[in-house]
């Protein structure tokens, strides 16, 4: 249960035109919605109208709204600024051998630097980079084997001038890929792995990403249990990002994920999913990576890794909907045309009509 009421944007609108004062923009994006469901203390749920809700509110849910609706700074990541007001796609390199969906594609430096730019010319504002599996079951990976997987990537992909993010749960990783080059950190455990990484975030000042997650790679699959699984998230989240700014991290930098398949069945996947929204009240953009992930092949005849194409673009749109930052993807040419075709829905229904 929450210790507060808690704010779901719902009712999503096409347009708000003609609905003055009756719908509200969610994060400063390209979403507008009508209603709320508040979600009190004692589990109980109420939908209620935007319309007249400013009557409701009492302080803290006062700053929740603000949260809710205000607009996110772009990312500063080095010499490229990232605009946040409409979905962008950050793509994913993995480095390693053995990665739930292309382990040993990019294992090669050179071979992940050309996938990296073909990336980049396919449209992705940010290259994330990981040299540590942690699909379900994975071994954790020596730091040395991590840096130097990372290291020759990182570096010459900055110096051709991208974005990249340095995807790892280390402080040594994290600190030398920022020396590198990198100019965003994803951190899969929130800062919870190395005792250190906190306070290289700190003094880097990057960004970071700060991801939800249940157990760790090797067990988080077993028995995830949830009460509401979308609360607990919320609300997990929400102690992580206090725990970052009493290390000197502001809440500008932070981004957070919910942790799509990390310690999560099927049901909780589909859950978050569809509140998604709820996030915003976080007030940090929100990063989702459900590129090919179990949950796709679950719902479509145990389809393999390579062949969730079709479902990764539909969690990709279901993301853009509720306001997503970030969709993190294996396949970026195909998400970003699907995120264009999506962008023209929405700039026809904000045209004023005559």
């Amino acid at each position: 249960m929450p210790s507060r009421i808690l704010l779901r944007p719902t009712g999503f609108v096409d347009s708000p035109f003609g609905h003055d004062g009756k719908v509200a923009r969610l994060a400063g994006g390209l979403s507008w919605f009508a209603g709320v469901e508040l979600i009190h203390p004692d589990g109980a749920r109420e939908l209620v109208p935007v319309e007249g809700i400013e009557r409701r509110f009492d302080d803290a849910m006062a700053e929740d709204w603000q949260r809710l609706t205000g607009p996110r700074p772009p990312l500063r990541l080095g010499e490229r600024t990232v605009r946040l007001e409409q979905p962008q796609v950050m793509g994913i390199l993995n480095v390693t051998p053995d990665s739930f969906s292309d382990g040993g594609a990019h294992s090669d430096a050179e071979a992940a630097c050309f996938a990296g730019a073909d990336m980049a010319a396919a449209g992705a504002v940010i290259l994330d980079v990981g040299g540590e599996s942690t699909r379900p079951g994975a071994k954790p990976v020596w730091e040395g084997d991590e840096l130097e997987r990372v290291l020759p990537v990182v570096e010459r992909l900055a110096r051709g001038g991208n974005a990249v993010s340095i995807d790892t749960r280390k402080a040594a990783v994290a600190e030398a890929a920022l020396a590198a080059g990198a100019a965003l950190v994803n951190d899969v455990s929130a800062l919870t792995h190395d005792p250190h990484m906190a306070e290289v975030v700190a003094k880097g000042g990057a960004p970071v990403i700060l991801m939800h997650h249940q157990g760790d790679p090797q067990t988080m699959q077993d028995n995830p249990r949830y009460g509401d699984v979308v609360v607990e998230v919320f609300e997990w989240l929400e102690e992580r990002i206090g725990a970052a700014e009493a290390a000197g991290i502001t809440r500008e930098r932070i981004l957070v994920d919910p942790g799509f398949g990390f310690g999560k069945t099927v049901a909780h996947n589909l859950a978050l999913m569809n509140g998604l929204a709820l996030l915003h009240g976080l007030g940090c953009p929100i990063v989702l990576g459900a590129s090919r992930k179990r949950t796709i092949g679950a719902l479509a005849g145990e389809a393999p890794a390579d062949q969730r194409l079709a479902g990764s673009l539909a969690l990709a749109l279901k993301a853009a909907e509720q306001g997503v930052q970030l969709i993190r993807v294996h396949d970026v040419a195909e998400t970003v045309q699907a995120l264009k075709v999506w962008r023209g829905l929405r700039d026809q229904a904000l045209t004023p009509r005559a």
